[in-house]
Parts: C-alpha cells; structure tokens; sequence
C-alpha cells in the first residue's frame, strides 16, 4: 500500500511539472508577442474592450483606441471595430463607448463597427466574428495591451482569420510582477485550448 501511495504521489507530482513548465513555455511566447507590432493593411482593426467609466473611456481603453486611431490615420484598414459589453453598467458598454470616442476624434461613422455583447475576451471574439463574416472581412489587425493579443490573436486564427498584432504602447516597467498577466494569459489560452468557456 505504501509503495502505492508513493507511485502516485510521484505521478502527481509529474503532472503538476509538466502543467508548470507548459504554462511557463506559453507565458514565454506571449511574453515575446506582447511587444511585437505586426501592423500591415487589413480589412478591419479590431480594438479589444476595457473598462468604461459612466461613458468615458478608463485610461487603458483611451490608449487602445488611440492605438487603434494612430493605425486608421496611417491607412493600414478601412474600418474599426470596438468591443465589450457593460461590464456591469446599465447605460453604456465599452464597444459604444469605443465608438463615441472615435467618432469625437474625426473617424467617420461608416467607418466604425460596434460589438457590444461581449463580456469576455472569448465572448467578444465570437461576437466580432459574426459581425467580420457578415461583412465578408478576413484579415484584422488586433489591438490591446501587450499580454493580452497572444490569446485574442490565437482565438482569431482558430476561426480562419489572418492576424496580426498591435499593442497598445506602454511605458517601460521593470517590476517582477508584470510576470503575473503572462502566467494569467497562459492559463487562459491554456483552459480555451482544452475547451472550457472563459
């Protein structure tokens, strides 16, 4: 019984490593997609939510979409498409939010696309989709903070898209806890490759 108990315990113990080092492996790669720009011309740029305050834009989404402008005024796609849902607010979502805030910086209203469901990454994703298919759109350029396109840009790509991240900038930050959104990304993209809904 006791040689028993320590198989298993040797096996547990081999699981955990192994779960360990794929989740390190994988906050690695999204590490080194965090900072790559891939911007080139596409049908849309797809500028992923963030929180909204009572209709204004919180600072992380101000500076995605000012990324996603920056991207529009230098002609790399003809259209923008904002996301996110209310998030808890019962008059405004992030994607509307997105939209004013673009309109007031000059992109013309035809050229913005507004998906206002999503409460997640996941569920924003499935929710741009149907909007790009329907509009026969099958190259975007995804925009969000560095740790997040890795995923995003993944769950694209799974749905037959061409891809091409660009991160919102950032100032530089040497802390050791900026691991933590990569270790959190990957168990994410992790859980979404095995099937669980998040």
């Amino acid at each position: 019984m006791r040689r028993l108990l320590e198989i298993a315990l040797i096996a547990v113990l081999a699981i955990g490593v192994a779960i360990a080092a794929l989740v390190l492996r994988t906050a690695w790669r999204i590490e080194r997609q965090s900072t790559r720009d891939e911007a080139r011309p596409a049908d849309v740029i797809v500028i992923l939510g963030a929180a909204e305050y009572r209709g204004k834009p919180s600072p992380v989404l101000r500076g995605r979409l000012d990324h996603g402008l920056d991207l529009y005024r230098a002609k790399q796609a003809p259209l923008i498409l904002t996301t996110g849902g209310a998030g808890g607010d019962p008059v405004f979502t992030e994607g509307a939010v997105g939209r004013d805030y673009l309109l007031r910086h000059g992109v013309p209203s035809e050229a913005v696309l507004v998906e206002s469901e999503g409460d997640s990454t996941m569920h924003s994703i499935a929710a741009s989709v149907r909007i790009m298919r329907r509009m026969n759109l099958k190259s975007c350029i995804v925009v969000s903070d560095g740790y997040h396109i890795y995923r995003a840009k993944k769950m694209l790509e799974a749905l037959g898209f061409q891809v091409y991240g660009s991160p919102r900038p950032e100032s530089p930050k040497s802390d050791n806890r900026l691991w933590w959104p990569y270790v959190r990304q990957a168990v994410g993209y992790l859980l979404w490759r095995a099937g669980v809904a998040i």
